[in-house]
């Protein structure tokens, strides 16, 4: 087990290294063009209810998503982070994004003082947009290594009957051969980058 952490611990900073040389100019392409792929996906647009995950400067930006999402009239949740736990509250406009307050990481979210309905307690999600470090080909991810993601999918999938479509989207950067991965890991059904 201590292998696995540590081996993850490195791909985590090698990882860092390659997205953080990446320009704006580039990362803004590719996420236009992930968006253009995950638009036109029929588990995006079959899917009622969707969680997306609000971008830092290192991931896939998530903003046209969600104005896409919006427009479609599509109820939206977002992560919410309390202690060791994330939940998914409902976002209601690209109105509610922008008055949102930053944590300390530097990631829009709804504060924990204010009441939200949870996607876990209202009827699930079809599907749920994920971030990650790196991902392969075949649906292995490496998350940022608090386990977020693995802990909310384990209590959703025992109280929903019905597992959400998971779609991770990534830089062609974050694409690798292979993952060390744990038995509790995630696995993808897609990983969108605009290159595939």
């Amino acid at each position: 087990m201590c292998g696995l952490k540590s081996a993850k611990d490195i791909l985590r900073k090698k990882l860092k290294i390659i997205i953080r040389q990446l320009t704006s100019e580039e990362k803004q392409r590719q996420s236009k063009l992930v968006f253009e792929k995950l638009r036109d996906l029929p588990q995006f647009q079959e899917s009622r209810r969707v969680s997306v995950y609000l971008s830092t400067d290192d991931e896939i930006d998530t903003i046209l998503i969600l104005k896409n999402l919006f427009k479609t009239n599509k109820e939206v949740f977002v992560p919410r982070y309390k202690g060791k736990q994330m939940d998914m509250v409902k976002l209601f406009s690209m109105e509610d994004y922008d008055k949102l307050p930053l944590t300390k990481w530097n990631i829009k979210q709804p504060s924990v003082d204010q009441p939200r309905e949870s996607a876990l307690e209202s009827g699930g999600l079809d599907l749920i947009l994920l971030p990650g470090v790196a991902f392969t080909k075949n649906g292995k991810r490496l998350g940022h290594g608090m386990g977020y993601y693995d802990k909310f999918l384990q209590s959703y999938l025992k109280e929903q009957k019905k597992k959400p479509h998971l779609i991770a989207l990534a830089f062609n950067e974050q694409i690798l051969e292979d993952i060390p991965t744990a038995e509790h890991d995630i696995h993808l059904d897609y990983v969108i980058t605009e290159s595939d």
